[in-house]
C-alpha cells in the first residue's frame, strides 16, 4: 500500500497550488479520502474530505471557497486545488485513505506561503 503526496512548494501570498495524492495497493474507489494539514507547532487540522465515488464532499467553513478537493478514480489520485493562499496556510499537507477499519497515510508534502 502506498499513499504519496506531491505538488507542495513555496508560493507567494495570493498564489495557487494543486496538491496530488497518488494511491496504490488498495481499491481506491472504495476509500473515502481526506486532506489534513499540520502547521508548525500546531496539531492536525482537517481540510476537506470526499467520498469514494466523489459525489459527497465535506469541508469546514474555514476551508470553503479557497480549497477544492477532487478525485480521479481512473487514475487512483486525489487532488487539492488551493487558491488565494495565505501565510497561515503554511503547513505539511497529508492525505488519508479510510474504509471500514483500514486507514492509510502519506508522508506529507510541505506548502510554504511566503513572499
Amino acid at each position: 500500500v502506498q499513499v504519496v503526496e506531491s505538488g507542495g512548494g513555496l508560493v507567494q501570498p495570493g498564489g495557487s497550488l494543486r496538491l496530488s495524492c497518488a494511491a496504490s495497493g488498495f481499491t481506491f474507489e472504495d476509500y473515502a479520502m481526506t486532506w489534513v494539514r499540520q502547521a508548525p507547532g500546531k496539531g492536525l487540522e482537517w481540510v476537506s474530505a470526499i467520498s469514494g465515488n466523489g459525489e459527497k464532499i465535506w469541508s469546514p467553513e474555514s476551508m470553503k471557497g479557497r480549497f477544492t478537493i477532487s478525485r480521479d478514480n481512473a487514475k487512483n489520485t486525489l487532488y487539492l486545488q488551493m487558491n488565494s493562499l495565505k501565510s497561515e496556510d503554511t503547513a505539511v499537507y497529508y492525505c488519508n485513505a479510510r474504509f471500514n477499519f483500514n486507514t492509510y497515510w502519506g508522508q506529507g508534502t510541505q506548502v510554504t506561503v511566503s513572499s
